[in-house]
């Protein structure tokens, strides 16, 4: 089931094991024309840096490249909010959770949904993202 949060996210629990899920979204993403620039490994970066166990976590730092060259070309302060996040952790009730960053969510926080140019990035971005968490078991 997928629901949009008017404040951050759009929220998808997939019946799959996390590295399955991770594989999902990432084949959904390049549909969509993104692709995957980073990945955060928070289970081992929490293992390694604190001696702490924590359940496999992931933050994949996603870009367009045609919506993020236009929107740094008009305006290099958007680069503070690229790549675009999205988190896939492993759910203790079993299967997964990705949580895909509303664009036009984090526009509003800078300001940014005031500029034409930069709101009509970020509507198409966030229908490409919300078009991939559909895919991924929206309704």
């Amino acid at each position: 089931m997928t629901e949009a949060t008017q404040s951050l996210s759009f929220n998808i629990h997939l019946d799959r094991p996390f590295a399955e899920a991770i594989d999902m979204l990432t084949d959904a993403l390049k549909l969509e024309g993104f692709g995957v620039l980073t990945r955060i490994d928070v289970h081992a970066t929490l293992k390694e840096k604190l001696g702490k166990e924590f359940r496999e976590y992931a933050i994949l730092g996603v870009c367009n490249p045609p919506l993020a060259h236009e929107a740094l070309s008009h305006k290099a302060e958007v680069g503070l909010m690229l790549p675009c996040n999205v988190t896939v952790e492993a759910d203790p009730a079993g299967g997964s959770i990705i949580r895909i960053g509303d664009p036009e969510a984090f526009m509003k926080s800078g300001g940014f949904d005031q500029d034409p140019v930069l709101k009509k990035v970020g509507a198409e971005a966030r229908q490409r993202l919300k078009a991939v968490a559909d895919a991924l078991g929206g309704s």
